[in-house]
C-alpha cells in the first residue's frame, strides 16, 4: 500500500476526485459551503487555509481541512464550529486509516505542535488518528474542549417532549407561551430563504446588536452562514416580533432529521416578555410537530439553560500533537507535565488549608 499527501491552498483547487469525500461526510460542518464561509468570514488575520488530501493506493482516502499561521498548524475551526473531523472515504480498514493519519502527521511535522479541536469524543476513527500520530513520532495530548447538549426526540411530539422536561422549566414554558399567545401584537415567523432572507438577516442583526452578547469576533460570519444554509435548504431562522420590532432571533439548521441551533439572541429591552424562552419554545414546537425532527442539538458550550431543554451531554475534545524533537515541542511537554502536577497538588493543598482553618482557634468578635 502506498500513501501520499498533497496540499491545496483552497477549496477550488481541490481535484474533482475529492468530491466523494464531501458526499460521504454528511452534516453542515462538513459541507463545502461551511468551509467557504469559514475561509471568507471566519479566519483571523495572518491565517491561511490548507486542505491536505491523502491518497491510499492512489485513491482519495482522507481530507484534512487545516489553517496555518505563525504558530503552526491547527484545524480549520472557528468559535462557531460545533464538531470537526477529517473527511474520510467509507469503510477504510483500520490499518489503512492508521497509515493515512501517520502520513498526514508526518506532512505537518515541520512545526512543534499540531492542534486538532472540536472532535467528538466517540468519533470511531479517533483511536486510529492517535495511533497514526504516534507512529509518525508525535506525542498525543488530549484535552477537553467544550460540551455539546442534545436530546433524542424521535417519535416525540411537542407535548410529549414538554412532559419530559424538568417540572419548573415545563411550567415556565407553558406560562410564558400562554402569555405570549394572548398578545395581539406578537408574531412568530421562520425564514428559510427566498425574498424573506435578506430582511430576516437584517432582523437577526438588529436583535443581536440590542442583546446582552458581546460583539461578534467575525461580524460577517452569521449573515454569510445564513445565506449558505438557505442555498442548501438547511436554514431555519426563527424570529419573534412584538409589533413591528424583532425582539428575539435564533439561527437553526436542519439536516438529516437533526435540528441544530447555532446562534440565538434577544433584545434586553423586552426581557419582561421572556423573548428567548418564548422563541425557543415556538421553534421547538414547530420542529417537532411540523418537521418531525429526530434530534435537537443545542450546539457549542455548557450554558446553564441548555441542560433543561435537552438533558444529554457529550464531550468535544482536542488533541495536541507534539514533536518532542523540537525545543518548542519539549517546552509544550514540560508545561503540560507541570500543569498535571499542579492539578494533582492543588486539591491536596486546598484540603490542608481547610484542615488548618478548621483547627484555628476562633477569635472574639469586635463590636
Amino acid at each position: 500500500m502506498t500513501v501520499r499527501v498533497q496540499a491545496f491552498a483552497s477549496l477550488d483547487a481541490l481535484p474533482a476526485e475529492a468530491d466523494g469525500l464531501f458526499a460521504t461526510s454528511p452534516g453542515l460542518f462538513f459541507r463545502r459551503g461551511w468551509w467557504r464561509t469559514v475561509i471568507e468570514c471566519g479566519l483571523p488575520p495572518g491565517t491561511r487555509p490548507c486542505f491536505l488530501l491523502a491518497y491510499a493506493n492512489h485513491r482519495p482516502a482522507a481530507l484534512l481541512p487545516l489553517r496555518r499561521d505563525e504558530a503552526g498548524w491547527s484545524t480549520l475551526t472557528t468559535p462557531y464550529t460545533c464538531v470537526y473531523a477529517p473527511l474520510l472515504a467509507p469503510d477504510l480498514p483500520e490499518h489503512i486509516l492508521i497509515s493515512v493519519f501517520a502520513a498526514l502527521a508526518r506532512f505537518c511535522r515541520g512545526r512543534a505542535t499540531i492542534r486538532l479541536d472540536a472532535l467528538a469524543e466517540d468519533w470511531p476513527a479517533l483511536p486510529a488518528l492517535e495511533h497514526g500520530a504516534r507512529e509518525a513520532g508525535l506525542i498525543v495530548l488530549r484535552f477537553a474542549h467544550f460540551g455539546n447538549w442534545h436530546v433524542n426526540v424521535s417519535s416525540l411530539c411537542w407535548e410529549a417532549y414538554l412532559a419530559a422536561r424538568p417540572g419548573a422549566l415545563r411550567e415556565t414554558i407553558r406560562r410564558k407561551l400562554r402569555r405570549a399567545e394572548r398578545r395581539d401584537d406578537a408574531s412568530f415567523s421562520i425564514v428559510i430563504g427566498g425574498g424573506d432572507l435578506e430582511p430576516g438577516i437584517a432582523a437577526f442583526e438588529q436583535v443581536y446588536a440590542r442583546s446582552w452578547k458581546d460583539p461578534e469576533p467575525f461580524p460577517y460570519f452569521n449573515a454569510a452562514l445564513m445565506r449558505e444554509a438557505a442555498e442548501a435548504g438547511l436554514l431555519r431562522l426563527g424570529l419573534w416580533r412584538i409589533g413591528s420590532v424583532p425582539v428575539a432571533a435564533q439561527l437553526w439548521a436542519v439536516e438529516a432529521d437533526t435540528a441544530t441551533v447555532l446562534k440565538l439572541a434577544h433584545d434586553e429591552a423586552f426581557q419582561p416578555d421572556s423573548p428567548g424562552t418564548v422563541l425557543t419554545a415556538l421553534m421547538l414546537r414547530h420542529l417537532l410537530d411540523v418537521e418531525r425532527v429526530s434530534a435537537i442539538d443545542f450546539g457549542r458550550g455548557d450554558d446553564a439553560y441548555k441542560q433543561g431543554w435537552t438533558g444529554q451531554r457529550r464531550q468535544r475534545i482536542g488533541l495536541l500533537l507534539v514533536d518532542p524533537r523540537r525545543p518548542a515541542g519539549l517546552g509544550v511537554l514540560a508545561r503540560h507535565a507541570l500543569g498535571r502536577i499542579r492539578d494533582r497538588l492543588l486539591p491536596l493543598s486546598s484540603r490542608e488549608r481547610g484542615h488548618a482553618c478548621s483547627a484555628a482557634p476562633s477569635l472574639p468578635t469586635s463590636r
